[in-house]
């Protein structure tokens, strides 16, 4: 019951300060590499599922996956930039914060009731959640790769004038 509790409190962590670093990056220009990196660093996570108290069926894993890629949609949705002195700004959205929040909300819920109501172990549970936010990470940054690319091209085709 501790480990779970701890294991809780550690993604609550990571996640608000997930959440801080996303806020504070709109401040900031962006460009290709901040956006295709972080899902490559996070990519290395998934030799935990050498540790066999980690393992799952391949089903298990594409179903978390899936079930990440839906929640990207979300985040996907509310991705914008911006530009400003020819930079390319990712533009705050007012709804980012609680779709993260809510998002972070229904992971931890779900969580739960795996590792109560289903019994399934808790390195099970957390290679599955790992998976689960690869799958919600990977598709919306290549969707803003996708939109930054076409904001680059039409600002260097002049299309597009810096406000």
């Amino acid at each position: 019951m501790l480990v779970e509790i701890i294991s809780l409190l550690i993604g609550i962590l990571f996640a608000t300060s997930i959440i801080i670093v996303r806020l504070k990056a709109a401040n900031q220009p962006t460009n290709s590499r901040k956006i295709l990196l972080p899902p490559l660093f996070m990519s290395t996570g998934f030799l935990m599922f050498i540790a066999p108290q980690v393992r799952v069926s391949v089903v298990e894993l594409l179903e978390a996956f899936l079930v990440g890629v839906i929640f990207s949609i979300l985040l996907v949705k509310t991705s914008k930039f911006s530009v400003h002195d020819g930079d390319i700004y990712l533009k705050r959205s007012k709804a980012f914060i609680f779709i993260l929040v809510g998002l972070l909300l229904v992971r931890t819920i779900l969580k739960i009731v795996l590792e109560k109501d289903m019994n399934i172990d808790i390195g099970q549970t957390a290679g599955l959640f790992f998976t689960l936010a690869f799958g919600m990470i990977l598709p919306w940054r290549i969707a803003m790769y996708v939109m930054y690319k076409r904001l680059e091209k039409q600002i260097n085709n002049g299309d597009i004038l810096s406000t």
